[in-house]
């Protein structure tokens, strides 16, 4: 599953300001992945978007990636 670790971690990398402060934290559960992506303070709003629409295309993109590979996954974006 690094594969979606690392399309997450790409796509918020070219979105921000501060790519050093890109964090992705993966929970792989028996059907279901979880990836957590923290960024900088400042850049929050430009992950998430206008009305969260980069957030929610991100979202699709992951979903797209995880069907491929048979797993359901859920993009959570923290503070």
């Amino acid at each position: 599953m690094d594969e979606l670790k690392a399309l997450i971690e790409h796509m918020a990398k070219a979105l921000v300001d501060k790519p050093d402060a890109v964090s992705v934290q993966e929970t792989d559960g028996e059907k279901t992945t979880i990836i957590e992506l923290r960024v900088a303070q400042d850049d929050l709003g430009k992950v998430i978007g206008k009305q969260g629409r980069t957030a929610q295309s991100m979202r699709t993109i992951l979903n797209a990636a995880g069907t491929k590979l048979g797993k359901r996954c859920v993009l959570e974006i923290l503070e």
